[in-house]
Order: C-alpha cells, then sequence, then structure tokens
C-alpha cells in the first residue's frame, strides 16, 4: 500500500467525526487541518496528539512519542501504521428532534388522558475531542448527525416527557395552552441536557422545543375541544350547563301530550321556569306568563320563597302551600322555625328533630320532649323497647359504668360492680 503524504478532510458539515481511511504513513507526512477542525493522532490504540487548525509535519521532532513507537528507522522517511482522525468542531444547529411516539399525559386542568407528540431542533458543538473520541466514537469510520440523534433519542425524549408533564403539574395548565410555555420548557431542558451531553465532551448551544401538538382524531381531544367550545358558547350568551338542561326539560315537559304528562308537565315547566328567573335575574321579567307582576304573592311556608298567591305548590321546592305548617321550637334557645329546617336560625345549634312528632331532642337526651318517645341521642330515631343499638346510626344504648364499663340496667343509680355512682 502506498505511503500517504499529505492528510487533509474537507468535512461535510453533518459529519462531526471521520477516520482517514489509509493508515500506512510516514515521518514526513504532512497533515493539514481546517479552521474548525482537530485532527487526533492515534499509534497502537494510544492517542499521541491533538492538533488545531495549521499545517503539520508529522516527524519524530514534533512529535516525540512517535520515537519510541517507530522500532525500524528508514533514513528520516520512516513508514508507520497509524490512525488520523478528523473531529468537527463547528457548531451544528439544525440538527432536528421529535417523539416517534405520542406521550400520554393527564390534562392537569380537565383531568382527561390525552397524547402529545413534540418537535423542534438542537444545536451542539464537539468541545472536548479526546473525550468524544473515546466515549462515544470508539472504533467506527465516521460519526455524523444521525448517529448523534439515534444515540441521544432515548435521552432527550425521556426529558422532554419528563419536563412536559412538570410543567403542566406545577403550573395547572391545560394540554391545550402547553404551547405557551415553550420558552420555558426549552430553556430548562437545554440547561438539563448539557451536564448530560457534557460527560461525552458534547457542549448543548441550544434546544428548541418547536410545537407540542395533540392529535385531532384522538376522541380525548374532540370531546374536549367539543365541551371548551359549548362552554364559549354558553358564556357568549349568558347562560350556563344548568340552565340549558332546565331548557331542555321544559321542551321536553311541553310536548308532552299525556293527561298526567299535561299536568306534570305544566308543573315541571312553572317551577323550573322559576327557578331559571330567579338565577338569571333581570330577564326573569321575560319568563312569568303565568304569574302577572300586578298579582300579589306570598310566602312559601317550607322554603320562605316569594311566590304568586293563586299557586298551591311552590314552584321552588315542591311544597303544599295550602297547608298550615306548624312551627318547632329549639330546645336550647326557644326559637321558632318550621319542619325541615337543618340549623336553628336563634342560636345556630344543629336540629335533632323526633322522627315521630318532629319535635326537637335536646342534645344527650333519648326521650323526645313532645311525645314522650324513647329515640336515639344522636340521630332522633324511635327506639323499641329494649333495643340496645340504634338502628338509625347504630349508636350502642347500652349504659355502662364510667369506671369499670359494667352493664346499667333501668334507673340504676350505682353499679353493681365497683359501686360507682351513676351520674
Amino acid at each position: 500500500m502506498a505511503i500517504v503524504d499529505v492528510l487533509k478532510f474537507n468535512s461535510d458539515a453533518s459529519i462531526f467525526a471521520w477516520k482517514y481511511p489509509n493508515t500506512e504513513l510516514a515521518t514526513w507526512t504532512q497533515l493539514i487541518v481546517n479552521e474548525s477542525q482537530e485532527a487526533v493522532l492515534i499509534k497502537n490504540g494510544q492517542i499521541t496528539d491533538v492538533f488545531g487548525p495549521g499545517h503539520y509535519t508529522l516527524s519524530t521532532d514534533n512529535i516525540p512519542i512517535l520515537q519510541k513507537l517507530i522500532n525500524i528507522p528508514f533514513g528520516r522517511r520512516s513508514p508507520f501504521s497509524a490512525e488520523v482522525w478528523f473531529i468537527n468542531r463547528a457548531f451544528a444547529l439544525d440538527i432536528k428532534w421529535g417523539t416517534t411516539t405520542p406521550i400520554q399525559v393527564q390534562d392537569p386542568k380537565y383531568g382527561v388522558f390525552v397524547p402529545l407528540r413534540a418537535f423542534g431542533q438542537f444545536g451542539l458543538q464537539i468541545e472536548d475531542a479526546r473525550r468524544f473520541l473515546i466515549k462515544l466514537v470508539g472504533t467506527m469510520q465516521f460519526f455524523n448527525v444521525n448517529t448523534m440523534t439515534d444515540y441521544f433519542k432515548g435521552l432527550y425524549v425521556t426529558r422532554v416527557k419528563d419536563r412536559i408533564s412538570s410543567c403542566l403539574v406545577s403550573s395547572k395548565i391545560s394540554i391545550l395552552e402547553i404551547n405557551s410555555h415553550l420558552n420555558q420548557i426549552s430553556d430548562a431542558l437545554c440547561a438539563q441536557l448539557q451536564e448530560e451531553f457534557a460527560e461525552f465532551g458534547i457542549r448543548v448551544h441550544s434546544f428548541f422545543v418547536n410545537d407540542i401538538s395533540v392529535p385531532e382524531n384522538d376522541p380525548a381531544v374532540k370531546q374536549l375541544k367539543s365541551a371548551l367550545a359549548k362552554r364559549a358558547e354558553m358564556d357568549i350568551l349568558g347562560y350556563n350547563y344548568q340552565q340549558e338542561r332546565t331548557f331542555d326539560t321544559l321542551n321536553t315537559a311541553a310536548g308532552n301530550q299525556g293527561a298526567a304528562g299535561t299536568v306534570m308537565g305544566a308543573g315541571m315547566g312553572l317551577g323550573m321556569g322559576f327557578g331559571i328567573g330567579g338565577a338569571m335575574g333581570n330577564a326573569a321579567g321575560s319568563m312569568e306568563p303565568v304569574m302577572s307582576t300586578k298579582e300579589s304573592t306570598k310566602e312559601c311556608p317550607s322554603c320562605h320563597a316569594k311566590i304568586g298567591q293563586s299557586l298551591k305548590f311552590c314552584p321552588e321546592c315542591g311544597a303544599d302551600t295550602t297547608k298550615t305548617v306548624a312551627e318547632t321550637k329549639c330546645s336550647a334557645c326557644g326559637g321558632a322555625f318550621t319542619p325541615g329546617t337543618k340549623f336553628c336560625p336563634g342560636c345556630g345549634r344543629k336540629i335533632n328533630p323526633c322522627n315521630n312528632c318532629g319535635a326537637d331532642i335536646p342534645d344527650g337526651s333519648n326521650k323526645c320532649p313532645g311525645c314522650g318517645t324513647v329515640v336515639c341521642p344522636d340521630c332522633g330515631t324511635v327506639l323499641n323497647e329494649g333495643a340496645k343499638f340504634c338502628p338509625g346510626c347504630g349508636k350502642s344504648m347500652v349504659k355502662k359504668c364510667s369506671n369499670c364499663g359494667a352493664e346499667l340496667n333501668g334507673n340504676t343509680r350505682f353499679c353493681s360492680e365497683c359501686g360507682t355512682k351513676v351520674e
């Protein structure tokens, strides 16, 4: 094989490392290293020197280690075998990347799982030729952009997935709003990947996430966008989802032509119509075909809503307005309240109504002051004689000694086991 006299490589921008194919060299071989390149000389698997841009003569004078590695002198032109690697130090700023499969993430705002795809580009530079050659290139003939992306695809796809998920959770934004945070995600990924690429002698100059997209044909995406479009329509027209459902119910009731349906439809239509009127404020004036503004009103005895004087049933709670509701008094403060009240309007105490007569049972008492029925002191459920547990809440009705825990009978004043006075 002919001895090489001149070594040079006019590199392609996509190639980061290239090994000169001929290994038969001479000590006067001319080595030309272009700008943005470095040349690495390897003899017997050992890196003998790294050359920056310039013109060099490979001789034992300027490479002293060759004197020990070349054992057969041949004049001043001793032939020897060695590898020469050219390392491209120029910036590569247009390396494309993308997720090959969708990333399944949960939308923190709406709770649905949506597949995401992300893509962009990044830029890097070979910073340490020795480390890059030893740790990454090895014995390959060349190392280009495709090799680089294949090697690090698992790394940057994992980091992209983690960063997008972290951004969604920390910022609590919808997946559909994630593109407004691309700069934040890109900067964080660049800093994180720089630390990991540095181990291989590579400096990450930039890492851009150009777009995060969701597939339009995905069922979850379609449903989410449809719901958001519907909500936007409601906001523009000035009503909410509950009111829309009420409109649908009114239409259904009006279309029911049966005898029972006519009565029920009228009752439901009237009740729901006034419910919407109360919710929509001033718009209620246009939704009162039944009750004229000149008609007198009365108060519902159950929910205290203002209703038409002629109405027999309250359109708000459905109570019969023709019946007189007897007031009940609070056992604590004596304040009056109507049946169904959960808290006393006078003292705020929680009402404990008797299931038999509706009277308020004092706290801790097991006997109704109204009808004398024995009831559970916790839930007011009427108790059968000799019952040991309340059928309503499960509370034990067996009275026990506070000192020894022995079961007490009837109106016993002292414990038969330890003699402790019963409180």
